[in-house]
């Protein structure tokens, strides 16, 4: 009886175990990402690309090429699934914050429709030009299981997409979500990603074996899914609104609601095929549009949110980068070509589309800067790539690289065409404004 007991104490803690792994790579990851946030800050970056670059710095590029055993020590293949499970949730609760925090009574005239003309020319010349750009390096970059046509599909979807969550976190820190030109640039992302995301659904399952149905149906899954949180679920929740607007606080229901909702949400959507971020992100749009209860939201929410949750994303997807398979002349000049038809179809694309729908030379320029970051989203597109076996490690390596090149691009881009003195009035003109005032800054 006494050596049963003895033995039982002394048998190891399976879940201590793994606490025990996980808690040491949290610590350095956010350990890095701050350093590497406030590097980015102090060259004028945002401070998500440092944290994006922290990511790949902690995976085998080089912290797994300088030290491969603490690297393997710190990110054991048991750690990585819970850093899997943080980053889906951050990411969710992010996306959340970002729906939550659009205000719908700043509505501009034409909006939809200029929104649809961006998002239209945003996603077209870049998904033609990565379809070209695949089908000339399938031979290359390609799984032998994979075809051609769907090979140029993944790349030029993957190519189509903006950077919504890091968009949307670049728009925040500079004060312009609810301007005219942040509104329209956040909606057309989302219409971009949003059908990106249909387009992966689609080659999922082509990949997969399971039919044009099934992609089909989960099409109009997702739509009725939106339908639901706007017209049923967004009436139910406008009492906690104008409770937290009489009261000046978010109380402890009201906190179980707005962690809830999201994760549910994002769970549908996760089961439905779409992403459980925009699950979180029709979540925010159903929350109660009032000012005081946004102020309260994000004051509650968005640093733990955005400081803790986020970099894990960064470094699991920074685990899965090696950018030393890209070297050699024709894996150079394939990476150059796939990052020239990305840039080129997302900052011409919208650029052309700002000017057609009455926006000034340089609103339309800055635009295009901001639409060409990929930032968040195309991690995630090709994670799940990778994980379905329809792209090489290569090719998610140099996507990886796009990622970060397209996003560090868009900042200095966006204040060549737009700088401080123009921004600040674009800042404070009310919302409601036409598009003819905002091209008066320009002139």
């Amino acid at each position: 009886m006494h050596v049963l007991a003895l033995t039982t104490v002394a048998a190891p803690d399976a879940n201590l175990a793994l606490v025990l792994k996980v808690m040491p790579a949290l610590v350095v990851l956010l350990i890095t990402s701050a350093v590497c946030g406030r590097l980015a800050l102090m060259v004028m970056q945002p401070r998500v690309l440092g944290e994006m670059v922290a990511g790949v710095l902690l995976g085998p590029t080089l912290f797994g090429w300088l030290f491969p055993e603490a690297q393997a020590a710190l990110f054991p293949p048991e750690v990585r699934p819970v850093l899997y499970v943080l980053s889906t949730i951050g990411l969710t609760l992010y996306m959340f914050l970002v729906g939550a925090g659009i205000d719908h009574t700043a509505r501009t005239q034409g909006e939809v429709r200029k929104a649809a003309v961006l998002a239209t020319l945003g996603i077209v010349p870049s998904l033609l030009l990565g379809f070209g750009a695949g089908l000339l390096v399938h031979s290359l970059l390609s799984r032998p299981d994979v075809s051609p046509f769907q090979f140029a599909l993944f790349v030029g979807g993957a190519l189509s997409l903006t950077a919504f969550p890091m968009l949307a976190r670049i728009l925040y820190e500079r004060g312009l979500e609810n301007t005219p030109i942040g509104r329209l640039t956040l909606l057309a992302a989302s219409i971009d990603d949003a059908l990106a995301w249909c387009l992966l659904a689609v080659l999922s399952a082509m990949h997969l074996g399971t039919g044009t149905s099934s992609a089909l149906l989960t099409i109009g899954l997702t739509a009725a899914f939106a339908v639901v949180m706007l017209k049923v679920v967004a009436p139910m929740l406008r009492p906690l609104g104008r409770s937290v607007t009489r009261t000046g606080r978010l109380g402890p229901t009201g906190v179980y609601v707005v962690v809830i909702v999201p994760l549910t949400a994002g769970w549908l959507t996760d089961w439905i095929g779409v992403y459980a971020v925009f699950g979180g992100f029709f979540a925010g749009l159903a929350m109660p549009r009032d000012p005081k209860f946004r102020e309260v939201l994000h004051g509650r929410m968005m640093e733990v949110v955005s400081t803790l949750l986020l970099p894990a994303f960064f470094t699991f997807s920074g685990l899965n980068t090696q950018l030393g398979g890209i070297a050699g002349g024709p894996m150079l000049l394939a990476f150059g070509l796939i990052l020239l038809a990305g840039f080129c179809g997302k900052y011409f694309g919208c650029s052309l589309a700002m000017r057609g729908i009455g926006f000034g030379r340089r609103e339309a320029y800055a635009v295009g800067a901001l639409m060409n970051a990929r930032g968040l989203m195309i991690l995630i597109f090709i994670n799940i790539g990778l994980a379905q076996g329809m792209i090489t490690q290569e090719l998610f390596s140099m996507l990886v690289l796009v990622a970060v090149l397209t996003t560090a691009g868009a900042l200095p881009l966006y204040k060549l065409a737009l700088p401080e003195r123009l921004e600040r009035g674009a800042r404070a003109a009310p919302p409601v404004r036409e598009a003819a005032d905002v091209r008066s800054n320009s002139s």
